[in-house]
C-alpha cells in the first residue's frame, strides 16, 4: 500500500478482500470525502472526453458547409476518431494492468489535450481528419482507465451511484458544453470550442496530478506474465467475451443516430439553427437531474431491471423520434428528453453491472478492450449510417427512420445478452452484505 493512502481512502479492493473503509462504506452507504473527490474529478474528466467527441455532431450543420464536405465525409470525421480510439484501446490492453493507473491516465490525457488543440488549429478537412485521429488514439485509453479506477476504488454496491454521477458528463456536455460550443462557433467559427475545451482539460489534468492518489494496488494481484499473454487470456475468457459483445451492440445504435441528429432536427423537423442550443440544454438539464436517480435505482432495485426499463423507453421513443415531421418545439423537446432518459438508463445500469465481470488483475485490460470495441463498433455504425442516409438538395435526410429500426433491433439483442450476464454474476443487487464472497467465487 502506498504511504500516501489514509484510512478514509479507497485503495483498490477485490470482491473477496476489501479495505476497512470500503466495508464501512458498504454498511453505511455513504461516500467518504476522498470518494466524492474521485467521483467528481472523473466526472469532469469524462465531461471533457465526451464533449470532445460530441462536439462535431451538433456542429454538423456548420462544419459540412464550412469545409464543403458531404454527409459521408462528415461521417468519416466522426468515425475516424472512433476507429483510432478503438485501435489504441487494443494496443494498450496488454499493458493497462502493469502500471499505476494514475500515471497511465495522465499520460494519455496529456495526449488527448494535444490532439484537441490540433483540432482547433485545423483549417481543412484533411487536417481535421488527421487531428481527430490523433485525439482518438489517446482518448480511447483515457475512458477505459477512468472506469478501471472506479471499479478498483468502489465496491459493486456503490457503482450504480458512481456511474450515475460520472455518466452525467453526457448530460453536462449537452447543458453546458454543446450550447456554449454552438454559440462560440456561430461567432468565431466552428473550431473555436476546441480551444475552450483545451483550457478546461488542462484544469482537470492539474487536479488529477495534484490530488488523485496512486492507484496501484492491482499490481499486487498481477501475475508474472507478458503483455501479449495477458491480452490473449483476457480476450479468450468466455464471460468477458459476452460482455464485449454486449458493449459492441450498445454502441451501434447510438452511433448511428447521434452524428446526424442535429441535421435531422434542422432540415427534417424544421428547427431553426439558433434554437439547437435550447434543445440540447433542456434535454441535458433533465439528464443531469435523472442521471444520479437512475444510478440510485440501479443500486436499490437491480441493474438489470433498470436496464430493461431503459431498453423499453428507448425502443418506443426512438421510433417516435425518427418519424417526427415539422412538429412544435415542445414536442421535439419532450421526445428528446424521454429518449435521453431511456439511453441513460441503459448506459448507467450496464456500466455498473458489467464492471463486476473482470477480476482485479484484468480490469485495466478488460476496460481497454471494452472501450476499444465500443469505439470500433461506433465507428463502423457511423460509416454505415453515412451510407444509409441521403441528403436531398433541400437538406432533408432520407432513410433516417431506418437507423431507428437498427437501434431497436440492437436494443432487443443487448437486453437478452445482459440478462445472461446478470445471471452469471449473481444479479448484482443491493443491499448484498455477503455478496462479495459469492461473486468472487462465481467469477473464479
Amino acid at each position: 500500500m502506498n504511504a500516501g493512502h489514509t484510512d478514509d481512502s479507497y485503495p483498490i479492493g477485490t470482491n473477496v478482500s476489501i479495505s476497512k473503509s470500503t466495508d464501512a462504506a458498504k454498511t453505511s452507504g455513504v461516500f467518504s470525502s476522498y470518494q466524492k473527490f474521485v467521483a467528481t474529478v472523473l466526472a469532469f474528466l469524462q465531461f471533457t472526453i465526451v464533449l470532445d467527441f460530441m462536439l462535431l455532431a451538433p456542429l454538423g450543420a456548420l462544419v459540412i458547409p464550412a469545409l464543403k464536405i458531404t454527409p459521408s465525409q462528415f461521417g468519416w470525421l466522426v468515425s475516424v476518431y472512433a476507429f483510432s480510439a478503438g485501435l489504441s484501446g487494443l494496443l494498450a490492453a496488454g499493458f493497462a494492468d502493469r502500471f499505476d493507473r494514475k500515471k497511465l491516465l495522465l499520460f494519455f490525457y496529456s495526449g488527448f489535450l494535444a490532439g484537441t488543440l490540433l483540432c482547433g488549429l485545423a483549417g481543412t478537412y484533411n487536417l481535421l481528419l488527421l487531428a481527430r485521429m490523433i485525439t482518438g488514439l489517446f482518448a480511447g485509453v483515457v475512458g477505459s482507465v477512468a472506469f478501471a479506477i472506479v471499479t478498483d476504488l468502489f465496491p459493486l454496491e456503490m457503482r450504480g451511484r458512481v456511474m450515475g454521477v460520472i455518466q452525467t458528463a453526457f448530460a453536462a456536455s449537452s447543458v453546458l458544453g454543446i450550447p456554449l460550443a454552438l454559440l462560440l462557433s456561430t461567432r468565431w467559427g466552428w473550431n473555436a470550442p476546441f480551444f475552450l475545451l483545451v483550457a478546461v482539460s488542462a484544469l482537470v489534468g492539474g487536479l488529477i496530478w495534484t490530488y488523485l492518489r496512486p492507484v496501484d494496488e492491482h499490481l499486487k494481484h498481477h501475475p508474472d506474465r507478458g503483455p501479449l499473454h495477458h491480452l490473449i487470456q483476457t480476450v479468450s475468457n468466455r464471460l468477458y467475451l459476452q460482455g464485449f459483445a454486449t458493449t459492441g451492440l450498445l454502441s451501434v445504435g447510438g452511433f448511428m443516430l447521434m452524428p446526424f441528429m442535429s441535421v435531422f432536427m434542422v432540415h427534417n423537423i424544421g428547427l431553426p439553427t439558433e434554437k439547437l442550443p435550447l434543445v440540447y440544454m433542456i434535454t441535458g438539464a433533465f439528464s443531469i437531474l435523472t442521471g444520479p436517480l437512475i444510478g440510485r435505482a440501479s443500486d436499490a432495485y437491480g441493474k438489470l431491471k433498470v436496464f430493461g426499463f431503459g431498453c423499453a423507453v428507448t425502443i418506443v421513443m426512438v421510433v417516435i423520434y425518427t418519424h417526427l415531421h415539422s412538429n412544435p418545439l415542445w414536442v421535439l423537446v419532450v421526445v428528446s428528453v424521454l429518449l435521453q432518459i431511456g439511453i441513460f438508463s441503459r448506459m448507467i445500469s450496464s456500466s455498473a453491472l458489467m464492471s463486476a465481470l473482470p477480476k482485479p488483475a484484468d480490469r485495466g485490460s478488460y476496460m481497454s478492450i471494452s472501450s476499444s470495441l465500443q469505439q470500433m463498433s461506433g465507428g463502423i455504425a457511423a460509416v454505415v449510417a453515412g451510407l444509409i442516409v441521403v441528403q436531398t438538395p433541400g437538406g432533408d435526410l432520407l432513410h433516417f427512420d431506418t437507423l431507428g429500426y437498427v437501434l431497436v433491433c440492437t436494443t432487443v439483442v443487448s437486453l437478452a445478452l445482459m440478462y445472461l450476464i446478470d445471471r452469471r454474476i449473481g444479479g448484482a443487487r443491493s443491499p448484498p452484505a455477503p455478496v462479495p464472497e459469492v461473486m468472487a467465487a462465481t467469477l473464479e
